[in-house]
């Protein structure tokens, strides 16, 4: 399979380092893995679709493994259902990685391309459109001086899925302190591999379901993510390696920039309400989804599915994609660094 790598000279070198800085900013203030930039940074570089991804997976599982055993510490991670989700994942993983070459086999490059930036703003549009909402709603909540912080009581469907009792399926998981089917934990592992295959984030599906579908607390479903994401990140890893796809070189830099940033981010967590943090990741989400919007025009005509445009309108709306990318990292290194400020400010009024 024919694949091809961008050039990295000193100015694409700090560019990817300074997108890679920005990006673990943004992960350590907003406790993602910041996949949702990196990936959508990197094809704006050059990279094809599915080098980005693979390279995205592979700059993250180191990150990930550091981040488990940091927080295991902390006794946040659930091992035992983060490993059974990692295998599960796995094999989500092996599926869409199937997906994706298949894609870059029967339409090349540019095929791969829209389907990741399609799968983006789709994605985007409805996790963006969730976290803003409860930006929004632990906003009001505080204005009216509700407690910060409270766990939310299980959901409907986590009852009704810690009652079910399927003989030969069911396994105790200490974070939720119940026996779960792993008939019910496989499809969510599975779905959370597929989509980590495809756009390198997972988290968009697995956090959520152990949440609300499973009943496990939000700081111990983010922790044990960590954990899924390692198991499926190394699998995955290898999976692209043998096709070739993985641009170490990418990887690296990114992850050099990423480790740096992520210190940053965390510092500004202590320093900001919740509310702001999720303001800050639901904000970034809807603007990279415009950005990847404005490429799927010239992506749709270069491959004939539509009425072919221009290269002048194809070149114009690259731009406009590109530029939203460095709004979007604009706004999450901007906000994170002015809270940082403002909080430390705050902090030395108080102790003084």
């Amino acid at each position: 399979m024919e694949v091809t790598f961008i050039d990295i000279n000193a100015a694409s070198a700090l560019a990817l380092f300074v997108v890679g800085f920005i990006g673990g900013m943004v992960s350590g203030f907003i406790g993602s893995g910041g996949a949702f930039v990196l990936t959508p940074a990197m094809m704006t570089l050059g990279a094809p679709g599915i080098v980005a991804v693979a390279s995205n997976i592979c700059h993250k599982f180191p990150k990930a493994l550091v981040g488990a055993m940091k927080r295991a510490k902390y006794g946040q991670v659930d091992v035992k259902l983060g490993l059974i989700m990692g295998v599960f994942a796995e094999l989500g993983m092996i599926a869409g990685k199937g997906i994706m070459t298949g894609i870059k086999q029967a339409y090349g490059d540019m095929g791969t391309n829209l389907y990741v930036s399609l799968v983006f703003v789709v994605v985007l549009a409805v996790v963006g459109g969730f976290v803003l909402r409860d930006a929004y709603q632990m906003w009001k909540a505080d204005r009216e001086g509700g407690a910060e912080g409270e766990e939310p009581e299980l959901t409907p469907l986590a009852r009704w899925v810690q009652s079910l009792d399927i003989p030969g399926t069911m396994v105790y998981f200490p974070c939720i302190r119940a026996k779960v089917s792993l008939l019910i934990i496989a499809p969510l592992g599975i779905g959370t591999g597929m989509l980590a295959a495809t756009i390198a984030v997972g988290g968009f599906i697995g956090v959520p379901s152990m949440i609300y579908i499973l009943g496990a607390p939000a700081l111990m479903a983010s922790a044990t993510e960590l954990v899924i994401a390692f198991v499926m990140g190394l699998g995955g890893t290898v999976l692209y390696a043998l096709d070739g796809v993985v641009d170490i070189r990418l990887a690296m830099i990114i992850l050099a920039g990423s480790l740096f940033g992520i210190q940053i981010g965390a510092i500004g967590t202590t320093y900001v309400k919740d509310f702001v943090v999720k303001l800050v990741m639901g904000l970034i989400m809807v603007i990279v989804l415009f950005s990847r919007f404005f490429y799927v025009p010239g992506y749709l005509s270069k491959l004939n599915l539509i009425d072919p445009l221009s290269d002048g309108a194809i070149a114009t709306l690259k731009f406009v994609g590109d530029a939203t990318l460095v709004l979007a990292l604009a706004v999450g290194g901007i906000t994170i660094v002015v809270a940082l400020i403002k909080g430390m400010a705050a902090h030395r009024e108080q102790t003084a």
